[in-house]
C-alpha cells in the first residue's frame, strides 16, 4: 500500500490534499477502504455546511459495516464528489484519485495531521 507523500493524514484514516486557494480535497485512505470492504453507499456533507476537525460529517456503508466519516479539518464544504455518491465503489478502486469525497475551505487545521510515513507507522501498530 502506497500513501502519496504530498498528502497529510488523520488518525481516523482520512487524507487531506495541500490547500489550493484555501481549499483542500478530502478522502479516505486505501487502508480504510480495504478495511471497510466494498463501499455501497456514501453520505457526504452538504455543500455550504460547516465541518469540524475530528467530528463526524457523513458515513460510508459497505457490505461489511457502516463507518462514520470524520473531517480532518474545520471549514466550509465547497464541493462533494457526485461520482462517489452515484458510484460508491470508487472509494475502493481509486481512494486517492477519483474516489475523493469532498472539498473544504479550511478555517482551522489541527496540528496532529500525519505525514505519509507517520501514517504508515500509525497503521502498522
Amino acid at each position: 500500500m502506497s500513501n502519496p507523500q504530498q498528502l497529510r493524514y488523520s488518525k481516523e484514516h482520512e487524507w487531506l490534499s495541500t490547500a489550493e486557494d484555501g481549499v483542500s480535497t478530502v478522502g479516505i485512505t486505501e487502508f480504510a477502504a480495504n478495511a471497510l470492504g466494498d463501499v455501497v453507499y456514501a453520505q457526504l456533507p452538504e455543500v455550504g455546511s460547516t465541518v469540524t476537525a475530528g467530528e463526524t460529517c457523513g458515513e460510508l456503508e459497505s457490505t461489511k459495516s457502516v463507518s462514520d466519516l470524520y473531517s480532518p479539518v474545520t471549514g466550509e464544504i465547497t464541493e462533494i464528489n457526485e461520482d462517489v455518491v452515484n458510484e460508491p465503489a470508487l472509494v475502493n478502486s481509486a481512494p486517492f484519485e477519483g474516489g475523493w469525497l469532498f472539498k473544504v475551505r479550511i478555517t482551522e487545521e489541527p496540528a496532529d495531521l500525519l505525514s505519509a510515513d507517520e501514517y504508515v507507522a500509525h497503521t502498522a501498530g
